[in-house]
């Protein structure tokens, strides 16, 4: 057994995010009675991508992100809302959304007995612990490290020290952290000295200079390595 002690993102890592978040948007937008086109999905989309990714460079905080993503969103369509009261009602339909990816449940059965099997995700912490929860999941983790608890995001390698004094007899090098974002999740162990799996299933081309220490388009992979 090469590593011990693996660190799982659980966006589009373990739960299917892309499925929660537009289930979400389209009760949100049914609620408040507007249609929602591909278009706009797409724009909103890719606007609170390009937030998050703010967000793991600091330039703003979680709660900035949180209280202005939907204010911002609307007033690209000449609409001036409760940007605060739609994110509540979004994120509450966003729990709702559980479903594993592919293969989730077997490795993480799997790997149950020999392995140490945590989260590391810079999602809202009680939305994760009830998608977790409901999804089935959560049995299979010793503890969850949310961002907004530890007081850092990833790729921050602080985040990563947190995680690291807070397991029993953490080792660097028995350790892997498996992850679909080249930003945060394979980033950010690698500045703090871990190996990293980049989960890539739609095969995207690497344009960023992080580089995996391996790469999988199949969540079951993982068994060779660890």
């Amino acid at each position: 057994m090469k590593y011990s002690t693996l660190l799982f993102d659980v966006d589009d890592t373990l739960l299917n995010f892309q499925a929660a978040e537009h289930a979400a948007m389209k009760k949100l937008f049914e609620s408040i009675g507007q249609p929602l086109t591909p278009a706009v999905y797409q724009d909103y989309h890719q606007l609170n991508e390009s937030l998050w990714q703010r967000y793991e460079l600091g330039e703003i905080s979680r709660q900035e992100l949180l209280d202005t993503r939907f204010t911002l969103f609307f007033s690209k369509y000449g609409q001036t809302v409760d940007g605060q009261a739609y994110e509540k009602r979004y994120r509450d339909y966003l729990a709702e959304g559980h479903s594993p990816m592919p293969q989730a449940k077997q490795l993480l059965a799997d790997l149950n007995a020999n392995h140490d099997i945590f989260v590391v995700t810079n999602g809202i912490a009680k939305t994760q612990h009830r998608r977790l929860n409901e999804s089935g999941l959560a049995p299979y983790f010793t503890n969850v490290f949310a961002s907004e608890t530890v007081g850092v995001q990833k790729p921050d390698p602080k985040f990563f020290d947190y995680v690291a004094q807070r397991i029993d007899g953490f080792s660097k090098p028995k350790s892997l952290v498996i992850g679909d974002s080249l930003t945060s999740d394979i980033k950010g162990p690698t500045a703090y000295g871990l190996d990293s799996v980049w989960f890539n299933p739609t095969h995207k081309i690497n344009k960023t200079p992080a580089k995996p220490t391996y790469e999988i388009d199949q969540l079951l992979r993982l068994e060779a390595i660890v």
